[in-house]
């Protein structure tokens, strides 16, 4: 896939490690980016810069821009992709539980766009990609109330950025995977006869539209929840 946009944009990925993350990061950098990719060990990919992170820290947020920043340069390219899943029932779900999801998938995409929409506004130019989930628009199924709300939470947010930066240059918008082969959907069982591709979707299917929504292809696209879902969820 080619793109126009993306080359010599500095761009950042949370949760950047492996699976979804990890993809959206070597397409960037295979489109011309000068990547970054953070996770709870800096993740170690060629030609990309790994940094260490925890998302649900503000100080280590913020030591992590400031690394970007002094060996790439300012943030142009944000992709909120780390996010952890805790399935259990909800009356079983503890209130400890239920905060570190929230800290992570959800508190910590604002943590990261407040640190980098300054520099995007200065620049009047900026790209906001959140990685959220079906399960946020349909409730999900049994024992992911907590992760569900977290994710319809975080695709909220991608929608209040477009709508609030908008005339400032910053187009925010958001992807919804369901059930892509990752390590994150192994031991769930088997959901490929409810899908209508009859397939689990891959990490190269969800980076390739993340990068479109990056790219000056989707230059008049904000505020917008793209489905990359096979079918699984038609709405």
């Amino acid at each position: 896939m080619q793109l126009d946009g993306i080359e010599g944009r500095v761009a950042f990925v949370t949760g950047g490690g492996r699976g979804i993350g990890r993809q959206i990061a070597e397409t960037l950098r295979d489109l011309g980016g000068r990547v970054a990719a953070g996770d709870l060990e800096p993740p170690a990919i060629e030609g990309v810069l790994g940094v260490g992170l925890d998302v649900s820290k503000d100080d280590l947020v913020e030591a992590a821009f400031a690394e970007i920043e002094r060996q790439l340069g300012a943030v142009e390219i944000l992709v909120l992709n780390a996010g952890v899943l805790i399935a259990q029932p909800m009356e079983q779900t503890s209130p400890e539980a239920w905060r570190r999801l929230l800290d992570v998938n959800l508190t910590g995409a604002f943590l990261c766009a407040r640190r980098a929409v300054p520099a995007m506004r200065a620049a009047r130019f900026g790209r906001v990609v959140v990685v959220g989930s079906s399960a946020g628009k349909t409730g999900g199924g049994t024992a992911s109330a907590a992760y569900s709300a977290s994710k319809a939470g975080i695709m909220t947010f991608a929608k209040s950025i477009a709508r609030e930066y908008a005339r400032d240059g910053i187009l925010s918008n958001a992807v919804a995977p369901a059930l892509i082969d990752t390590e994150m959907i192994k031991g769930i069982g088997d959901f490929r006869d409810r899908i209508p591709l009859g397939r689990y979707g891959t990490t190269k299917e969800v980076a390739d539209t993340v990068a479109f929504l990056c790219s000056a292809h989707a230059s008049f696209i904000t505020g917008e929840v793209v489905d990359v879902n096979g079918g699984f969820v038609i709405d």
